[in-house]
């Protein structure tokens, strides 16, 4: 793994190259996206069915299109009863978390006949995107369902594509262990469109979360205003800042739990000590001897993988927050200091064994994070993500005949005189 000195050309090239990740720059995909949204729009499950079998080798029905309880029934049967039990486990540790989030709608009762407030309501449906081609994560599944069930959502659809006309009973079990009310064996971008418009089978929905590939993304920002969307996700990225205190093979160990996504994740490690940053390097090609996907690693590392050494660990940390990491491990002397002063990170994992994947299955906080730098101004998936909040205004006649004269001023400042108007007649 290169070993770089942190300086503002090596940092500004790093920003550069990991810029270029973003499906934001996949712009010879849109047009191919926006017409597969447009037919299934008009065309509906016509379309959507069409696409399936094109993409993805599967000939559908309206009516096989959903899956069935007979179906979820057998996934129990096959999916590995340590798994489910595991699943369970994680189930409680996540709606723990995520009941720590719910708001309450709030109101504020003035003596002078004004009552002001917020009131939160949770979105009626939303579609949740399960990927089902290279991969399969049944933890996206507890991730995007939980928080929108501790919210109150009323129907949570789920897409998902299959493989031989099966979906994967470990996505199945997750999805009906969460708590997910009907599936169906669609994906790509097509599902996308089918749940931003509805069609004869698939409802619309209010809004849709969930990861997916480059064809997915781009079909989530193209249906975005005719539903909501969680964000546009990029690919997985990690960041360790680390002093000389890090253990070096526990710092490479988890450096390649990110890397193994796919040749676009980003891992990077970010210290003070040039002997942890040489150790590290060796405990990573040792690793790459005998892990199983050591060739995605490999183009991985040698794509967006970086080992940069800085001089100071405030100037580090000015590198993390520039480079607003998905993942962040902090492993130096006291990372809860170090925590403090970061600013820009989805998620911090602190100390030597807090391993970024117990964050990816296990601990509760959501997995489901900004990416691309996007941690500068998004946070990760949570209840908020499905409520909405409208604002209550009461203000009585009296209240009103006190302010009266201010509103109209203002309106007619700026040239709106129906605005004012609106207001006068009621005290003419």
């Amino acid at each position: 793994m290169r070993i770089i000195k942190l300086t503002e050309e090596t940092r500004q090239d790093l920003l550069s190259s990991l810029l270029k990740r973003s499906p934001n720059q996949y712009t010879a995909y849109e047009d191919t996206v926006a017409e597969i949204v447009e037919n299934v729009r008009r065309k509906k499950d016509e379309a959507l069915l069409a696409y399936t079998e094109k993409f993805d080798h599967i000939t559908l029905t309206p009516q096989t299109m959903q899956v069935t309880e007979e179906e979820i029934e057998e996934a129990y049967r096959q999916a590995d009863p340590k798994l489910i039990a595991v699943i369970r486990k994680a189930l409680v540790n996540i709606r723990s978390y995520h009941e720590k989030q719910k708001r309450n709608s709030w109101f504020d009762s003035q003596e002078n006949g004004i009552l002001l407030g917020q009131k939160i309501s949770p979105l009626k449906r939303v579609g949740v995107y399960v990927p089902g081609g290279k991969a399969v994560y049944p933890s996206s599944v507890l991730m995007n369902v939980v928080p929108a069930k501790v919210a109150g959502v009323q129907q949570i659809v789920m897409t998902t594509p299959c493989r031989g006309g099966k979906v994967s009973p470990n996505t199945l079990v997750a999805a009906k262990e969460a708590g997910v009310d009907v599936i169906f064996k669609v994906g790509g971008a097509q599902a996308i469109a089918a749940l931003a418009h509805g069609t004869e089978t698939i409802p619309k929905v209010d809004k849709i979360v969930g990861p997916g590939n480059i064809f997915v993304a781009l079909a989530k920002k193209a249906v975005y205003g005719f539903t909501g969307i969680d964000s546009i996700a990029g690919p997985s990225e990690i960041t360790v800042l680390a002093d000389e205190t890090a253990n070096p093979r526990y710092v490479a160990a988890d450096l390649l739990s990110q890397a193994e996504h796919d040749e676009l994740a980003s891992a990077i490690l970010v210290t003070t000590s040039q002997d942890l940053a040489e150790k590290v390097s060796k405990e990573i090609d040792a690793f790459l001897e005998k892990l199983s996907r050591a060739d995605i690693i490999a183009k991985s590392l040698d794509n967006y993988g970086y080992i940069l050494i800085a001089d100071t660990l405030e100037e580090g940390i000015r590198a993390v927050d520039e480079i607003a990491p998905e993942h962040l491990e902090i492993v130096t002397a006291n990372p809860f200091d170090v925590m403090t002063r970061v600013h820009n990170a989805g998620a911090m994992f602190l100390g030597q064994y807090s391993s970024e994947p117990l964050g990816d299955y296990f601990a509760g906080p959501n997995h489901i994070l900004p990416t691309n730098g996007t941690a500068r101004f998004f946070s990760p998936l949570s209840v908020d993500d499905f409520v909405k909040k409208s604002s209550i205004i009461y203000y009585s006649e009296e209240a009103l005949r006190a302010v009266h004269s201010d509103i109209e001023t203002f309106a007619k400042a700026e040239e709106l005189t129906a605005h004012a108007n609106s207001v006068a007649v009621r005290f003419e």
